[in-house]
């Protein structure tokens, strides 16, 4: 391919978004840029402060574990008060416990506080997911949850780069720049980015009608999202694929090790995912653009299947790099297609919750997936493990096609969202008929 075409392909690429969806991923690449907390936090414990291995890792479940109740909590607030108010503050929140993290030094304390950042940090993205499919026109948002993927991506091997280059600095030092970049990624979605709720009025859920009038709408709540199939069904494979995704980071470098290999050689061979999706997440999107979101899940779910299940033949740093290779590309092809194939489900005033349920699986399986691979390593040996995510990963394929082909059909033509004016009732909710009331009529406190 010709340089000229090349750059044809940027183009279209990132061709066609509005001018809120650019201040959002600026926003997204800001605050990764200065995500330090994470990628450090495990060195501050053992090395700074004398923490054992494994009070480390119990600090870093619980970051996965305060997730669990920020993503509901997230998608809640962001129908109620908000997507910008509800970004802003659970920004400045994470952006507080970063910040208090740089001084607390006892075990409780830190285990609260990153409890606390792991509800805030959580809670802030069905916001923003809900934030890109109402500034996107429908057919765009997977090509649009691409490219933020790509911007959280590109800052943050930007922060392991930097991070490493200024940990001379002290540990401390990060955790505040940290938190100065969470501030600023506010200050730029207070600033820069206007609401794009759907006008609505509390109450019975409700979304504006003709001439200024509200349609009543049925009341969303988490159980009716859990309530509603085809959803929940959505929700329940990507977990399967989450824990799949999640235990290399834990499952890999013990892997390694057994195999006689340093740990300077994890680092060299995990940093393969980042340098991988920066630099091929365009041409990916690029590629997949317009096509069936079911094929593209069951792809996706058979390459984390192949990847990590080829980890068990692996014995060379090359051979682990190449396992990381497959299931980075699943990784690139499915986490914008499930958000988009989520915000395709979800009522447009209930895009909050829905993303939030979905954000509930990755923080469950981050939870999850690190101590049961510590388990399996332990007991039954690495191979049981690499097996068992292929065969999860393999079962994950069978139920995208078995059981969301259907559900997902109308967007298989490369037109998404065609219903979307008109978005049906979760099932296990019974819709009102849409009478149209007058707004100042509806208390605004309910």
């Amino acid at each position: 391919m010709s340089i000229a075409a090349l750059r044809r392909s940027a183009r279209a690429t990132v061709a066609g978004f509005p001018g809120g969806f650019w201040w959002l991923w600026l926003s997204t690449l800001v605050n990764r840029t200065g995500a330090f907390v994470l990628t450090f936090l495990s060195l501050y414990l053992t090395q700074e402060l004398g923490y054992s291995a494994w009070f480390a890792g119990l600090v870093v479940a619980l970051h996965g574990l305060g997730g669990v109740a920020g993503s509901p909590l997230g998608g809640m607030l962001t129908d109620r008060w908000g997507r910008r108010p509800t970004m802003v503050a659970m920004h400045l929140t994470a952006a507080g416990f970063a910040g208090l993290l740089a001084f607390v030094t006892s075990t409780w304390g830190i285990a609260l506080v990153v409890l606390g950042m792991g509800v805030a940090m959580q809670a802030v993205r069905p916001a923003i997911n809900a934030a890109i499919a109402d500034l996107v026109p429908a057919s765009e948002v997977r090509r649009a949850y691409a490219l933020n993927y790509w911007a959280l991506n590109l800052g943050f091997a930007i922060a392991a780069i930097g991070g490493g280059a200024a940990s001379v600095l002290g540990y401390r030092t990060l955790f505040l720049v940290d938190a100065t970049a969470t501030v600023l990624c506010a200050l730029i979605v207070f600033f820069r980015l206007q609401e794009t709720r759907p006008e609505a009025v509390s109450g019975p859920a409700t979304a504006t009608g003709a001439a200024g009038k509200a349609a009543v709408v049925p009341k969303v709540g988490i159980v009716t999202v859990l309530r509603d199939a085809p959803f929940r069904t959505l929700v329940t494979l990507n977990l399967l694929v989450c824990l799949v995704f999640t235990a290399p980071w834990i499952g890999l470098p013990l892997t390694m090790a057994g195999e006689g290999l340093e740990p300077s050689a994890y680092g060299v061979v995990i940093a393969v995912n980042g340098v991988v999706i920066v630099a091929f997440q365009l041409l990916v999107n690029r590629i997949t653009d317009k096509r069936s979101p079911v094929m593209l899940l069951t792809v996706s779910s058979l390459l984390f299947a192949l990847g990590t299940g080829a980890t068990t033949l692996a014995g060379s740093s090359v051979a682990f790099a190449a396992t990381v290779v497959v299931w980075t590309i699943g990784e690139m092809v499915h986490v914008p297609t499930n958000a988009a194939a989520t915000a395709r489900l979800a009522p447009e005033h209930a895009r909050g919750r829905y993303q939030g349920v979905m954000g509930m699986s990755w923080s469950v399986a981050g939870f999850v997936a690190p101590i049961g691979a510590g388990l399996i390593v332990d007991g039954p040996g690495p191979d049981i493990l690499w097996i068992a995510c292929a065969l999860i990963g393999a079962v994950a394929a069978v139920g995208y096609q078995t059981r969301l082909r259907s559900v997902l059909a109308d967007v298989e033509d490369g037109h998404p969202g065609t219903a979307k004016e008109e978005t049906p009732a979760p099932k296990g909710v019974v819709a009102e008929p849409a009478t149209t009331v007058d707004a100042t009529a509806v208390d605004a406190t309910a």
